[in-house]
């Protein structure tokens, strides 16, 4: 056991302990609080709903500190405990070359990672969110999704699978940049395909036909500066009763997407509120900015792999005997997570950063008590709580709490007044 072995134990020692820490947290906070609706929300959000949310929270959170158990210990039983050495040994006595021997042992090391978190999916599917109410996929669906979506990622992902792996073995020492380009390209791509080719494979999009509404968000989108290549609703009441709405694409290729969810859950003025919301994410230019932000973190992160491929004791000290293109794209895909969790709570703030921006945009546009509104409405159909642990929400919520992100909003309403 090297030095690299002993860094890595504590690491991922270190992380489940603090995941699991601010589980418990978040767990003892949000059922201390589930007795009453919190003062800010009183008479807005039913007691029932309040307490159904705490339960939700609660249930999911804590499936979710089983889930970080399991996955620690399948960590390092690929690393340490061998996984990864048999699997690649198994490949390499077949004597195919290193590139389709590399995505043979790839493809293998994904499959049975994609076959061991099937009893999750399904625990959090057909129990967790049908216990709450909000499942409706049926197992036909869920399993043709999950077919349909193995289909779609070796289609797209052999390719980029056989370029990464050729140019790290035949472009010299700064195979890395290579790389990083064509991980940059392909993730441009994506935001211009995923809408007009991936996303109809599992969901129905059909034009807004509510004329009223539509008039109404044309308007926003022209004042806003906004141009899109449509507006949509999508079926999905189909697999989830949760609503949302989100942009997609890229370039001429944008699109506005509604799920049929939220446009029942909220009024037509609402709905435009939520999307000045949206609107604000693309004048404020956020996008762009974490576009550039994982951009320039996936540029260093590849720097490093790019001299680490040629360190022994990379190899030696996660459980791996022989060195390989390979074998270093793939230890450095499962070592990623460990270290990246360590900036969770800056990537986190830095998301509700964005959402307050977002919000103050949304309040020039559209009053924001609409706003208000159609967040009290989604915290409750989306069973939200509205008391999380305040540690364990700086760490991991990309969005700000209920109390404080209404607070906000409603100093933005005196501003304007």
């Amino acid at each position: 056991m090297n030095t690299l072995s002993q860094i890595f134990i504590i690491l991922v020692g270190l992380t489940l302990a603090i995941q699991l820490w601010l589980a418990a947290r978040h767990i003892r906070h949000v059922e201390k609080n589930r007795s009453s609706v919190p003062d800010e929300f009183e008479g807005q959000i039913p007691l029932e709903a309040h307490q159904k949310a705490a339960d939700y929270t609660v249930a999911r959170t804590r499936f979710g500190r089983i889930e970080t158990v399991v996955g620690t210990i399948l960590l390092f039983a690929w690393t340490l405990g061998g996984g990864l050495e048999l699997v690649d040994q198994q490949w390499r006595q077949l004597g195919w070359d290193p590139i389709w021997t590399g995505i043979g042992f790839m493809l293998t090391i994904m499959l049975i990672m994609s076959v061991i978190d099937i009893p999750s999916s399904l625990y959090r599917t057909f129990n967790i969110e049908s216990r709450f109410g909000f499942n409706k996929t049926t197992l036909p669906t869920f399993i043709a999704d999950l077919f349909k979506g193995m289909l779609v990622t070796m289609a797209i992902g052999l390719p980029l699978l056989w370029v990464v792996l050729w140019i790290m073995q035949s472009a010299g020492s700064l195979w890395w940049l290579y790389v990083w380009a064509v991980w940059f390209g392909f993730s441009l791509l994506m935001m211009w395909a995923y809408p007009a080719f991936i996303a109809p494979l599992f969901n129905k999009f059909e034009p807004l036909e509510n004329s009223d509404l539509k008039d109404g968000i044309e308007k926003l989108l022209t004042q806003c500066g906004f141009k899109s290549n449509g507006i949509f609703v999508m079926d999905g009441s189909r697999r989830s009763a949760h609503g949302n709405a989100y942009f997609s694409g890229i370039g001429n290729k944008k699109q506005i997407v509604f799920f049929d969810t939220l446009m029942k859950q909220l009024e037509a003025d609402e709905i435009e509120a939520v999307l000045a919301h949206e609107l604000g994410h693309f004048r404020m230019h956020h996008i762009r900015k974490r576009l550039i932000g994982m951009g320039l973190i996936s540029l260093g992160s590849l720097a490093v792999l790019g001299w680490l491929i040629d360190q022994s004791w990379f190899y030696t000290g996660l459980g791996v005997s022989t060195a390989s293109t390979y074998m270093a794209l793939m230890l450095f895909m499962i070592l990623a997570p460990v270290f990246g969790f360590f900036l969770t709570p800056l990537m986190s703030m830095l998301s509700r950063k964005h959402e307050f921006e977002a919000d103050a945009y949304a309040s020039k546009q559209r009053n924001a008590n609409l706003l208000i509104k159609a967040l009290v409405k989604m915290y409750e159909e989306n069973a939200s709580t509205l008391t999380p642990d305040p540690i364990y929400s700086n760490f991991y919520d990309s969005h700000p709490p209920a109390p404080v992100r209404i607070e906000h909003l409603k100093k933005q309403m005196q501003v304007a007044n």
